[in-house]
């Protein structure tokens, strides 16, 4: 019987790569607050001179063997207030899928005048690689539509991104995935990403070791097979913004919730719990999500 559901589960999972089930319909969390390079190659350096170093894991809050899983690691840093580079590396997996992502960045940051005020452009280019794995698979291994589908070749890819910011306004826009945008007949994916856009506004209570600011955020997203979704939602910083509580609702009807902390606005840790899309809601749990980074 056991054997049984592990072959249905595997089955399940490997579905969720499919066009028609539509799964992970939500991006990491950190993207809309803690990390926004990962959404932006435009923020590689944005910090101004020093080193940003950031790692996630995001898993299915369950022990089913084969739910998806993420991981991802970026590295960033500016150069005399108007370079930026960086590099952001993907890694997911879900059933028999492993897809691997890999970008380097760069930025250029132009001063626009007093209080902050920037604009932000910037391109990431890399290399995409998807394969099956073969010791995962019940059956037959040398099937040939597992060696069809793992001879594929890693392909380049590429984002590009704008974004202006002041001292409390953040505006920003993406084209992720620029091969699937130019070109159509890229490898056949779902859930591809086609666009990114966020708009926020941070509000201060006060300042100092005491301070408290409320920064709410809209944001709007294409989804490749699948409706656009907005999401909508603010973070609510403490303690001089190293206290952080953090709520998104989306309207894929999935909601975000997350607290963390960012001690002497160096060294972040942060969890977030993703409910379940509306459409996976009766089969599986929500997702969470470990953040930890630095600032050098």
């Amino acid at each position: 019987m056991k054997s049984i559901y592990k072959i249905a589960l595997t089955l399940l999972a490997f579905a969720s790569a499919t066009k028609t089930t539509k799964a992970q319909l939500d991006p990491l969390a950190a993207q809309y607050y803690s990390n926004q390079y990962l959404a932006n190659p435009a923020m590689a350096g944005a910090a101004g001179e020093s080193l940003k170093l950031n790692a996630v894991y995001r898993k299915l809050w369950s022990n089913i063997q084969g739910s998806p899983l993420t991981q991802n690691i970026t590295a960033d840093y500016g150069f005399n207030n108007r370079v930026g580079l960086g590099i952001n590396i993907n890694n997911q997996s879900a059933g028999l899928q492993r897809q691997t992502r890999v970008m380097a960045s760069y930025a250029y940051h132009i001063p626009l005048g007093a209080e902050g005020q920037q604009l932000h452009f910037g391109i990431s280019a890399g290399v995409l690689s998807q394969r099956l794995e073969n010791s995962d698979i019940y059956g037959n291994p040398n099937d040939v539509m597992v060696a069809n589908y793992n001879g594929r070749k890693t392909y380049l890819d590429g984002d590009f991104g704008t974004a202006y910011t002041s001292g409390h306004f953040n505006l920003q826009a993406t084209i992720p995935n620029l091969k699937s945008f130019f070109k159509k007949d890229e490898i056949k994916q779902a859930d591809v990403a086609t666009f990114y856009s966020a708009m926020s506004y941070r509000i201060s209570f006060s300042k100092g070791t005491d301070g408290v600011d409320l920064e709410p955020k809209v944001a709007f997203r294409g989804v490749k097979g699948y409706d656009n979704i907005w999401d909508a939602g603010t973070q609510l910083t403490l303690a001089d913004r190293q206290i952080l509580l953090t709520g998104i609702y989306h309207s894929s009807q999935s909601a975000t919730f997350g607290l963390g902390m960012d001690f002497r606005k160096k060294y972040l840790i942060s969890g977030m719990y993703t409910t379940q899309t509306s459409a996976l809601s009766g089969y599986t749990n929500g997702t969470f999500e470990l953040s930890i980074g630095g600032k050098f």
